[in-house]
């Protein structure tokens, strides 16, 4: 670990020991912290590099053909972040996410294909360029992360879009945390689907049945660390029609051969076209 990292490290230690030390627990929790980062650094922060062409295809599927060919493409450097790798002119724009910062863990086996309208390229990347930034930077524990996010949110920093659109995640293959509250499981699934913008919405507000097996369905990254409806990055999510799913699925095939023969990580668990 870099000197700058442990420099990082001791003033996060200090400012949540500060917080604390007025009901005796400061010096417990700095202990724990520490024991977590020397056990190895809590959780693996460095990501494996991706074949470019592999990325950009997988992220290019998020998107409805008829958008592709004049979508910008970020790719991932594991070192540094997201950076262009293919300029597009439309404004709409794709990547892989491989961060989820409001669960406030670095794993290895995140692969969540996302496009986005030019709104959403402008108000929503943002959030996941920066966190997976600070990641490469190798200076930043995890809980640091979902912290400086939550603080920006909080201070109006990330701003929500500021009318309506959406956000395709089309790609017939993703592996991703299964959204419910606690629960840090990932799953590799096929569920091409729409997100449509609803920042700041609760479930209340919309009446939606969140056990729905078919949706719509309400998400909001900041949930599990603002409050419920409380985060800019809200959605109502809704599958693709049938006849749009299969002709996806078809389509895919090839993507998904490579992506199972780049990692066992891309055999699919859940299988949604079906239902």
């Amino acid at each position: 670990m870099t000197a700058v990292f442990w420099i990082s490290m001791s003033k996060y230690l200090f400012f949540m020991a500060q917080r604390l030390k007025n009901n005796g627990r400061g010096l417990l929790l700095t202990l724990a912290l520490l024991l977590m980062v020397t056990g190895g650094f809590a959780q693996q922060w460095q990501l494996d590099k991706m074949p470019a062409d592999l990325e950009t295809d997988l992220a290019l599927h998020a998107l409805p053909p008829n958008l592709r060919a004049d979508a910008t493409v970020y790719l991932l450097d594991p070192a540094k972040g997201y950076y262009v790798g293919k300029q597009g002119t439309s404004g709409f724009i794709c990547f892989v996410t491989r961060t989820n910062w409001e669960w406030a863990e670095y794993r290895q086996d995140l692969y969540t294909p996302m496009g986005y309208d030019p709104e959403g390229a402008r108000t929503i990347f943002p959030l996941y360029r920066d966190a997976a930034a600070m990641r490469a930077t190798g200076m930043y524990i995890a809980e640091q992360v979902r912290d400086t996010i939550a603080g920006r949110i909080v201070r109006g920093f990330y701003a929500p879009p500021a009318k309506a659109g959406l956000s395709y995640m089309l790609a017939p293959v993703m592996r991703v945390y299964t959204g419910k509250p606690g629960d840090k499981s990932v799953m590799t699934m096929s569920m091409p689907h729409f997100m449509f913008y609803a920042p700041y919405i609760t479930v209340a507000d919309v009446g939606f049945d969140s056990n729905s097996p078919s949706g719509p369905w309400l998400i909001n990254s900041g949930n599990t660390v603002l409050g419920d409806g409380k985060g800019p990055e809200g959605y109502f999510i809704m599958p693709a029609d049938k006849a749009t799913t299969a002709k996806i699925m078809e389509d895919g095939k090839d993507l998904v051969k490579r992506l199972q023969a780049y990692s066992h990580y891309f055999n699919v668990e859940m299988d949604m076209t079906k239902n």
